[in-house]
């Protein structure tokens, strides 16, 4: 295979790869360059659940105006995108199909503390890291994809760096002291995450065992 470019520096957010700790690996960019089905169905999926995550927390958290607006906002947007990646693998003749999940989200959220505000705190540092990752890997694929894929996902590095930011507002609205050390810690389990080796290949993925 040929080098992986990097992202486009002008498209991630300011401070973003700073947040993640470790950039995507190389062995997953080829990964999901030879996956592509997968790579569109699992983020299919992966629009679905993000939708999902706002709507608990709309249901959960009726107190808090702010999480109220911004997790409408954002259920909305995560549920348009997962209309234009149906769309989009329905015009490429690729079926949607269940998969089963990665074991990255279910990984993070182990950690979270079980009384609240602690745990609406942890959630929403958990949902700023999803959303990171998430745009920096589409800021990834984008040299490699096609202009229609590369077109659309540029589109999402923008919101999703967005969402990012929204979450980790939101956590430090929500706690009651300085978030530093607790981003600090699900940051340090999430690039654990990133570099250990996987069977199969998902969206949020390690690399290829």
């Amino acid at each position: 295979m040929t080098a992986i470019a990097q992202a486009p520096a002008d498209l991630l957010p300011e401070g973003l790869l700073e947040f993640l700790r470790c950039p995507t690996p190389d062995a997953w960019v080829g990964w999901a360059l030879d996956n592509p089905e997968l790579l569109l169905i699992d983020h299919a999926q992966c629009e679905k659940k993000a939708a999902s995550t706002a709507m608990s927390l709309l249901y959960r958290y009726v107190d808090r105006p702010l999480l109220l607006t911004k997790m409408s906002q954002l259920a909305r947007e995560e549920l348009l995108h997962f209309e234009q990646v149906v769309k989009l693998m329905e015009d490429r003749g690729i079926a949607y199909r269940h998969l089963t999940a990665s074991r990255y989200a279910e990984g993070l959220r182990r950690h979270l503390r079980p009384e609240d505000p602690h745990r609406l705190v942890d959630i929403l540092i958990v949902g700023a890291l999803i959303e990171a990752r998430s745009c920096e890997r589409f800021a990834r694929l984008i040299p490699h994809l096609d202009d229609e894929l590369a077109k659309f996902y540029r589109s999402l590095v923008k919101s999703e760096g967005r969402h990012y930011e929204d979450y980790l507002m939101l956590a430090n609205q929500a706690s009651p002291s300085a978030i530093e050390d607790r981003v600090a810690f699900f940051a340090a389990r999430e690039a654990e995450l990133i570099a250990m080796p996987d069977t199969a290949f998902r969206f949020h993925s390690g690399v290829p065992a």
